[in-house]
């Protein structure tokens, strides 16, 4: 999850609300794809999450990572909950996943070196300390309690207000693990219509990605059960925005969803003040109960930005969040397969032409039957696997086009980055259809097999 903003002068104008977002808008030659990964930690001995702290931990692994790797430290009330490095950082999710947000790089070829030096690195320490990192969406058998919630303020406050507006907010904060990618658009137009091709699509990333059928120790009738958490979070601020494909929309309609939802703090002076169900449009009136009197701040309103949740959402630029966690191809895949899509004009407009007739209801319905069935989803008349074939396409086609070469030119575009995807499409098989094959065939229902075969 994201870290404090900074840098946002005082609000004086609602137009400044919108005019935030639109900074973003970048030319071409700008846009840049910025890729986030979360993992799982455990203890090699016994297969239990780590704890923040202590000989085999969260901390000794950032410690690690600062002192040989010499990544700085974010600190937060004395504690060490993040590093900072070239443009990247990795951070902590509230049950002590392991996050990298990586830099704002041009080509997938860049996006793939940085996770793989990454996780280099992470693996260089955690084998020094005796545990283990694995990719998937969902913990396969820990419970809750298990989990520890990290050392930061933001999370203390979110973990209470989870249990008032939803059923899984806190098995979504502590039990799933995610991939995404973080790219441009050029103008308002542009947003616009690369959201809606976002949305409508993201079932079909959540079922190339599924890779969460086990939890608490069985498996769970879900391909992607970090999927089906997110159904049950909190419906203010999740879910695939249906008013973004009606007309009028652009910044200033997002602005107003956005102030529809509902805070869950202010960040002054290092410490995070409980603003937990209050109004931004209240504090835009200086009637916040949290600090009466006082104005937001631009920085206010990007925090408050960070504590929305759809399947695609857009700050300075848009962000695709329907994947669960995986392997490190599917690392490299994800950004890859919506960069396809997104960055070239003739396959966003071929992307648009599949889904532009779909309904609200359709959208929603694929939504849930990707969580389910993955690649053997069906919504009205709708396979998913020949959807996600034909998308996949396009998305090569869009990585043809790119032509951004690697390996010195040796390498002449980025589609080999879709070899992953496309192993799935010709063999109808996602990552949690090889984990039940296994579960119930070579493991005899052992789940503890899994981190031995599938950690990074």
């Amino acid at each position: 999850m994201s870290i404090p903003q900074s840098g946002g002068g005082p609000i004086e104008h609602h137009s400044q609300l919108a005019e935030y977002l639109a900074d973003g808008c970048k030319p071409r030659e700008d846009w840049r794809i910025g890729t986030e990964h979360e993992k799982f930690g455990y203890c090699k001995d016994n297969h239990k999450p780590i704890p923040y702290a202590g000989e085999r931990s969260i901390l000794a692994v950032l410690e690690g990572l600062r002192d040989v790797h010499g990544w700085a430290p974010v600190l937060e009330e004395g504690n060490l909950i993040g590093l900072e490095k070239d443009g990247a950082n990795v951070s902590l999710e509230p049950g002590g996943q392991l996050e990298l947000s990586g830099a704002p790089l041009e080509t997938i070829h860049e996006t793939c070196d940085e996770v793989n030096i990454h996780l280099r690195e992470v693996k260089d320490i955690a084998d020094k300390v005796g545990v283990g990192f694995i990719g998937l969406g969902a913990a396969p058998e820990w419970s809750h309690d298990d989990m520890p919630l990290m050392p930061k303020g933001r999370y203390k406050l979110m973990d209470a207000y989870m249990q008032k507006v939803g059923t899984m907010g806190r098995s979504m904060m502590r039990r799933t693990c995610t991939v995404q990618v973080n790219l441009d658009f050029s103008s308002e137009a542009d947003m616009v219509k690369k959201f809606r091709v976002a949305l409508a699509l993201q079932p079909v990333a959540t079922a190339l990605f599924a890779n969460s059928p086990f939890f608490d120790g069985a498996p769970n009738g879900h391909k992607s059960w970090r999927a089906r958490v997110w159904r049950d979070l909190d419906s203010d601020r999740t879910g695939m925005l249906p008013f973004v494909f009606e007309d009028g929309m652009g910044f200033e309609r997002y602005v107003d969803y956005a102030l529809d939802v509902p805070m869950y703090f202010v960040y002054r002076d290092g410490k995070y003040i409980n603003a937990l169900g209050q109004s931004f449009r209240d504090f835009l009136k200086g009637a916040l109960p949290a600090l009466p009197g006082e104005m937001p701040t631009l920085s206010d309103w990007a925090d408050h930005l960070t504590t929305i949740f759809p399947e695609a959402r857009i700050k300075k630029f848009m962000e695709m969040r329907g994947a669960d966690g995986g392997p490190w191809r599917r690392l490299c895949a994800l950004p890859a397969f919506w960069t396809g899509i997104i960055y070239d004009q003739n396959s966003l407009d071929a992307a648009w032409d599949v889904v532009k007739d779909w309904t609200g209801a359709q959208r929603e319905a694929l939504r849930i039957a990707a969580s389910v069935d993955a690649l053997q989803a069906k919504v009205d008349g709708i396979d998913m696997h020949n959807l996600a074939r034909q998308v996949l396409d396009i998305s090569e086609a869009g990585l043809k086009a790119r032509a951004r070469s690697g390996a010195d030119g040796m390498i002449p575009d980025e589609t080999h980055f879709l070899n992953a995807l496309r192993e799935s499409v010709e063999s109808g098989q996602v990552p949690a259809d090889e984990l039940l094959e296994r579960y119930h065939g070579a493991w005899q229902g052992d789940l503890s097999r899994i981190y031995g075969e599938f950690s990074y």
